[in-house]
């Protein structure tokens, strides 16, 4: 094997990045507005959302690491993770589109609709994550290099979220014309044209550098005892876990937040009196802090250079969380307070954000190190199951929140369901998210420990 140490070209950091893009434009909508659109609009209970996420989940339990090695094992002249990235874009499309169409079913037929789409959806979801994600791994086997390509993945990142965060409930008014039955599944058509668009580019501009070991024979057996084995995946891959559920519960809560709590309002700006709908509030508390993640992605490098990626991402995560324990005791009306407070926090998250996928890369550069293979596929399968478990219980606890606190879609809420809101987008997230951080005085690589390890893998390569 030859050393692939490469330093990457801009046009390929790029064409990597937009895929994440991409991934953000379904992401974000899952994460973000699924779960007011299947209380809202598709007309679930708030209790019945909770266990369909959760029992949707179990199927990931498997697909995922069953994904990491197909895609490990797959070997074709487009190399083992890009071709997925071409396959799977323009199913994932249709599937998410019938995800949010609502079918004029009885109760039953309708709750039976949403678990076969969701999940078919989610399988997709793994489907290309899983390689895309492999991907940055096998691209470049430089530390350095990497770091650099997650901060252009997770600027990317963003700018799918902005577009998402900016766009999408303009788009349900605009298609729907008063039905957001009808608006929604137009909404995520578009968006997820652009995304099938993005992740081709992806195909298209990247190459595939870093092979196993040629001695390296596949055994799924011991690729899982090594990954369980590998102390700095099991480390990040728990405060991913940790991580996802602060950020889809206040991420999910604040449509609620928003439309429930915050509502529509005037606004004295400059002192001209502007008129705030609650399509207007939600986007500008989305798009801002999608900016805000933006320029917290773009120093990730810098600060990571400087200070161990542990240190970075344990500390920002826990100042994220302390921020949004605030939030439980500022009044509706403190508008200026609100926004700039998840202006600040976001960029904090967007730091953490980069760091999360550049250590899952440094995480498989361990394993091969420490046990003679690699099975990228394998640690971002299971780093993405990690990440979708978070998903699915921070998901589920936005339902057990509302249900608990009697909230009743699209009607005006008692002090005990604001109560419940607020909790949702504060101190429950919070919680989280101080665990999350504090994982991180447990993980065990510093950056002089992965130049060692950088250098003892190239060293191995050019003897192959």
């Amino acid at each position: 094997m030859t050393t692939n140490n490469v330093k990457l070209s801009l046009k390929e950091k790029i064409g990597y990045a937009v895929g994440d893009t991409a991934s953000n434009l379904y992401f974000q909508i899952v994460m973000s507005f699924i779960p007011i659109f299947y209380t809202d609009v598709f007309g679930l209970p708030a209790a019945s959302l909770s266990v369909m996420f959760l029992v949707t989940r179990l199927w990931d339990a498997i697909n995922d690491p069953i994904m990491g090695t197909i895609a490990d094992r797959t070997n074709t002249r487009w190399g083992k993770y890009r071709p997925y990235l071409l396959w799977v874009g323009l199913p994932f499309t249709i599937v998410s589109v019938l995800t949010f169409f609502t079918p004029d079913f009885q109760d039953t037929g309708k709750l039976i609709y949403a678990y076969v789409t969701y999940t078919v959806m989610m399988m997709f979801y793994t489907a290309i994550n899983v390689p895309y994600s492999a991907l940055m791994g096998v691209m470049t086997s430089s530390n350095v290099e990497r770091t650099k390509l997650s901060s252009f993945r997770f600027v990317a990142a963003f700018a799918g979220q902005f577009i998402v965060q900016s766009t999408i409930l303009f788009l349900v008014k605009y298609f729907g014309k008063g039905n957001d039955a009808v608006g929604w599944p137009w909404a995520v058509a578009c968006l997820g044209g652009l995304a099938f668009a993005l992740f081709s580019i992806v195909f298209f501009t990247t190459k595939e550098r870093v092979s196993p070991p040629k001695e390296q024979k596949a055994n799924f057996k011991q690729d899982l005892k090594d990954l369980f084995s590998n102390r700095s995946w099991v480390m990040i891959g728990l405060a991913t876990i940790f991580q996802l559920i602060f950020i889809v519960l206040r991420s999910g809560s604040v449509a609620y937040y928003v439309k429930y709590y915050i509502q529509a309002q005037d606004f004295n700006f400059f002192g001209n009196i502007t008129h705030l709908s609650i399509e207007v509030l939600t986007t500008v508390f989305f798009t801002s802090g999608s900016i805000a993640g933006v320029l917290g992605a773009i120093l990730t490098n810098r600060l990571a250079s400087k200070v161990d990626k542990r240190v970075v991402y344990g500390g920002f995560l826990a100042l994220s969380a302390i921020l949004s324990a605030i939030y439980y005791v500022l009044p509706p009306n403190s508008l200026v307070l609100i926004y700039s407070l998840n202006f600040i926090l976001s960029f904090f998250f967007g730091i953490v954000s980069v760091l999360q996928w550049a250590m899952y890369t440094d995480a498989a550069d361990y394993g091969e190190w420490k046990f003679g293979r690699r099975a990228t596929g394998l640690i971002m399968a299971a780093s993405l199951f990690a990440l979708k478990l978070g998903l699915t219980l921070g998901g589920a606890m936005i339902g057990w929140v509302l249900a608990a606190s009697h909230f009743v879609p699209n009607e005006v809420q008692s002090p005990e369901a604001q109560k419940g809101i607020l909790s949702l987008i504060s101190f429950l997230p919070a919680i989280f998210g101080l665990i999350g951080g504090a994982l991180m005085f447990f993980y065990p690589m510093t950056n002089k420990k992965m130049i060692e390890i950088e250098t003892d893998l190239n060293k191995r390569r050019q003897g192959n």
